[in-house]
């Protein structure tokens, strides 16, 4: 899969985002590094990934094991006051509607934290090729 970003404009820091066979995002931003704050930054994309994932991934196990659950509820909050010192925090809370055995919410909760984005941002290493390039050449 290639996803393509380009600037929307020379002044601000919105991006126009593709996804092949998806409808188009936008990014931006926030005001306080120069942006407009018109949509979400990359931060919240990275912890909307992981939110979820972490939903997806329960849903399927309930489904897989025939568990009554009808919903699932995830708030990411973001703790990124220690960014700079390699700390970036996130807190789940995960409420999974139609569960009402505390055993099989606690099993969810487990199973969640296996998702594949949540194990890709603690225990991948993630290699990255950069290169830039002429589009008028």
């Amino acid at each position: 899969m290639t996803i393509k970003v380009q600037s929307v404009d020379r002044d601000g820091l919105r991006q126009r985002v593709e996804v092949e066979g998806f409808e188009t995002l936008f990014l931006d931003a926030p005001q306080i590094v120069g942006g407009e704050g018109s949509a979400p930054d990359p931060h919240d994309h990275l912890d909307l990934a992981l939110g979820a994932c972490k939903a997806i991934t329960a849903q399927m196990y309930a489904r897989r094991k025939g568990w009554p659950l009808t919903g699932v509820s995830v708030t990411v909050a973001r703790d990124d006051s220690q960014e700079r010192h390699g700390i970036y925090r996130l807190d789940v809370s995960l409420d999974f509607q139609g569960i009402d055995d505390a055993g099989q919410r606690a099993r969810l909760a487990e199973i969640a934290d296996r998702c594949p984005i949540h194990r890709l941002i603690t225990t991948s290493q993630v290699e990255i090729t950069t290169a830039a390039t002429s589009v008028d050449a």
